[in-house]
């Protein structure tokens, strides 16, 4: 492609085809190598997924820099979307830098105040040519500083879904349906036939959030359901510190980065390898 894209014909084309696009949240450069390589071995689309967490962490420019490059060195659609941002002011910071996808996060507040947000946001991307995500609902977990405790989550109710759609032409919506960010502690019971709602009165694609550790048969129930982008994060984490850790218990004497990285990487990208399929975006590049 040679460049970083905004996700809406990706999504678009996902939600027709029946697939999803993976969003992988990425932090620094051996995390975007990994998805990378996964999603170009499989001919696959790919969102790299950066919080603002991500973005203190290693900086906005150098991320930017990483994730241009990759759309250079491979032929498959790239984009690096903004996830869960939450001001308007770190969001245009992104799109100066030539950001084409972000996701404004104003569920925290009331069902008013994140309509209001949100325009502001959808006002200033598409100018910069960019996609709007945002969501509608709250899911129980932790997303960078965001926590959700389980009582104070919320589903998406799909009547608001439709005016929020309506009122703010954003480009995809994130919906709330029992899964969470984080590990689950038990298995999450998903609300198919809610999705099955928003579905008919939304026109645009939706997106499943805390994907990571929902099973195959429900994430791709999801997906024909709407469902046309699907967030991974602590999937990849876990298993990416575990083998940084054993390498290390296993060589205490060892100093060279590039040794206990990279094992860590290959064991990323395997994982990222099982949710591409999962997907069904194998061979959609």
């Amino acid at each position: 492609m040679g460049y970083v894209t905004n996700t809406k014909d990706m999504l678009i084309k996902a939600r027709q085809g029946g697939y999803a696009i993976p969003a992988f949240n990425i932090h620094n450069l051996e995390t975007i190598q990994a998805v990378v390589e996964a999603a170009s071995a499989l001919r696959s689309p790919l969102i790299l997924a950066a919080t603002p967490g991500t973005m203190d962490y290693s900086g906005r420019s150098y991320i930017q820099s990483i994730a241009e490059n990759a759309a250079k060195e491979n032929d498959i659609p790239i984009a690096l979307h903004l996830d869960h941002h939450e001001t308007v002011e770190s969001i245009k910071e992104s799109l100066k830098l030539g950001v084409k996808s972000v996701m404004i996060d104003g569920s925290m507040g009331s069902f008013e105040d994140n309509i209001a947000i949100t325009k502001k946001v959808v006002e200033v991307a598409h100018v910069f040519g960019a996609t709007v995500e945002a969501e509608l609902g709250k899911l129980v977990g932790q997303e960078d500083d965001i926590i959700v405790e389980e009582k104070d989550a919320e589903y998406t109710d799909p009547d608001q879904a439709a005016i929020f759609v309506k009122e703010t032409r954003i480009d995809s919506l994130a919906v709330a349906i029992g899964t969470g960010h984080g590990v689950y502690e038990i298995k999450p019971n998903l609300d198919l036939a809610r999705l099955e709602k928003i579905k008919e009165v939304v026109d645009i694609p939706l997106v499943l959030h805390g994907a990571s550790g929902i099973s195959t048969e429900d994430v791709r129930k999801c997906i024909a359901l709407g469902c046309a982008k699907v967030n991974i994060s602590t999937e990849l984490k876990v298993p990416f510190s575990n083998e940084v850790r054993q390498y290390l218990i296993d060589h205490p004497e060892e100093t060279d980065i590039r040794k206990y990285m990279s094992p860590a990487k290959n064991v990323m990208k395997e994982i990222a390898t099982e949710k591409i399929i999962m997907c069904m975006s194998d061979g959609k590049a």
